[in-house]
């Protein structure tokens, strides 16, 4: 439930105008402002922020394991409106039994490789990536070492 607050906000209330259904959640983290987004309408969410209220720079996507808890997965995305010099994240939770959200790329390219680093070191997969393969461990490499679950010596 997002608090009457933050639902009036200039960021929050042309979304929520937007797709009502789409924001679960609104908070301040670390002074920038935090979406809770459903997964299934992220696309559509980062499409409109970029086209209609200026966020035009990716600057991150990362991933988070809550394990043992479920949704386990929340994949982070960070962005900038550089007309505004405001922050904005985007947090969207998803199952780990077979974590998969929708690619970025076609909206900022420059997710390409942030996306890539997450599947390769979360086993996240991103629907409609152009080329989602490893990034950062070798391709002969068993599982994805920054899951909880990993063991900390590696299979054997």
């Amino acid at each position: 439930m997002i608090a009457p607050e933050l639902a009036e906000m200039p960021e929050v209330a042309p979304l929520i105008e937007y797709d009502g259904e789409a924001v679960l959640d609104a908070r301040f983290d670390h002074e920038d402002l935090s979406l809770s987004v459903q997964p299934s309408r992220i696309l559509s969410v980062a499409e409109f922020l970029k086209v209609r209220r200026g966020y035009r720079y990716l600057s991150d996507v990362t991933a988070v394991d809550w394990y043992p808890a479920e949704p386990r997965f929340e994949i982070v995305y960070i962005l900038y409106c550089h007309e505004r010099k405001q922050r904005l994240r985007l947090k969207c939770r998803i199952s780990g039994g077979r974590p998969e959200i929708a690619s970025m790329v076609p909206i900022w390219s420059a997710a390409n490789w942030y996306e890539r680093e997450v599947f390769d070191l979360f086993g996240v997969q991103f629907k409609g990536h152009p080329n989602l393969r490893r990034i950062m461990m070798p391709d002969d490499w068993q599982g994805h070492p920054l899951r909880k679950d990993f063991p900390v010596t590696g299979y054997r």
